[in-house]
């Protein structure tokens, strides 16, 4: 089946010794969603929503869950270490500008922001050395 295939070619990838174990993966993550979910209210309830301050910064929080979402289908699904790249990168600069807009809203949600750049830091360098290191791989 396809998912076989996907399991196959995700072993068969040669990984750094520093990755993360996969049990750090869905705690990780969840607290920065909780963390996410909670900026966004301070700045969406300081910021007058939709009509006020508030409207870039919500508007690149929507991009970059955008992004943030459409990895996994890309690095995973597709196979694709190099548009993993790129997509990573533009969410890691759209998470930067996120962090900046939503401090000039409400300076605790640029804050509680900050964990998940240097997750995306991590995850970024992580896709990067893959990428690298895997050229018979690459799109």
């Amino acid at each position: 089946s396809t998912k076989v295939i996907v399991l196959v070619c995700l072993q068969t990838l040669k990984r750094p010794s520093w990755r993360p174990p996969n049990y750090v993966f869905a705690p990780v993550w969840t607290g920065l969603y909780c963390g996410m979910g909670y900026a966004s209210y301070l700045v969406w309830r300081d910021g007058g929503g939709l009509e006020g301050a508030a409207r870039l910064p919500l508007a690149l929080y929507s991009s970059q869950l955008a992004l943030n979402w459409a990895w996994s289908p890309i690095f995973f699904g597709a196979h694709s270490l190099k548009w993993g790249l790129v997509d990573i990168t533009l969410l890691w600069l759209n998470v930067a500008a996120c962090i900046f807009t939503f401090h000039q809203v409400n300076k605790t949600a640029g804050l509680v922001l900050v964990p998940y750049l240097g997750w995306l830091t991590i995850a970024s360098a992580l896709n990067y050395v893959i990428w690298r290191d895997n050229p018979d791989k690459q799109d």
